[in-house]
C-alpha cells in the first residue's frame, strides 16, 4: 500500500469521529440600522470560536463617528453583548437601531459642551459602548434583558427612548 495513502487513510478514520463530538455552535449574525446616516447592514460576524476579519472591519466602519468619519477598532465583545441581548429576547433576527456609536475626541467634547449629558471619559471614545433600542420593543425590556447577563454596564434612558450598553465594569443607572 502506498505510504501517503495510508496516511491519508488514518488521518481521516481519526478526526472524522472527533469533528462529529464536536458541537457546532450556529453562526452569530447582527442587524442594525443606523439612526443618524441611514444606513443598515446585516452580517455574520462570528461563526464558532472565531470572529471574521471582514465582518469586524466592516462594522468597525459602521459604528464610526458620523460626524467626523474618524473610526477605530470596536470590542468584538460589544457585538455579542449585542447578539446575547437579542437572543435573550428570543429574535435574532431583530434589527437594532443605533443612536450612538463610536465618538471622537472632538464629538465627545462639543457634545459636552452643547449640554448634552455624555461622560467625559466615556467608552464610546474607546469603542466600547453603544446606545440602542429595537423599533417595535419597550426599552425597558432591553434594559432588563442587558442587566440579566451581567456583563458591562447598562444605561436606562427612558425619556431618550434607548439603552446605554457597554463592556466597562459591570454598573447600571437610570438617567
Amino acid at each position: 500500500m502506498n505510504r501517503r495513502y495510508f496516511l491519508g487513510l488514518s488521518l481521516s478514520a481519526v478526526a472524522a469521529p472527533a469533528l462529529a463530538r464536536r458541537p457546532t455552535e450556529r453562526p452569530r449574525a447582527l442587524s442594525l440600522h443606523h439612526m443618524h446616516t441611514d444606513e443598515r447592514v446585516s452580517l455574520v460576524y462570528r461563526v464558532g470560536d472565531h470572529y471574521k476579519r471582514s465582518a469586524l472591519q466592516e462594522l468597525n466602519w459602521f459604528l464610526r463617528d458620523f460626524r467626523t468619519g474618524d473610526k477605530v477598532p470596536i470590542d468584538p465583545q460589544l457585538f455579542d453583548l449585542l447578539y446575547d441581548v437579542k437572543a435573550s429576547l428570543g429574535d435574532t433576527e431583530a434589527r437594532y437601531e443605533i443612536l450612538s456609536a463610536y465618538r471622537s475626541p472632538q464629538t465627545n467634547a462639543m457634545l459636552r459642551r452643547t449640554g448634552h449629558r455624555v461622560a467625559r471619559n466615556s467608552l464610546h471614545l474607546s469603542g466600547q459602548a453603544l446606545d440602542i433600542r429595537f423599533p417595535d420593543l419597550a426599552t425597558r425590556e432591553i434594559r432588563d434583558a442587558a442587566l440579566a447577563l451581567g456583563r458591562g454596564g447598562v444605561g436606562y434612558y427612558p425619556g431618550s427612548d434607548f439603552v446605554h450598553i457597554d463592556t466597562g465594569a459591570v454598573r447600571h443607572w437610570r438617567a
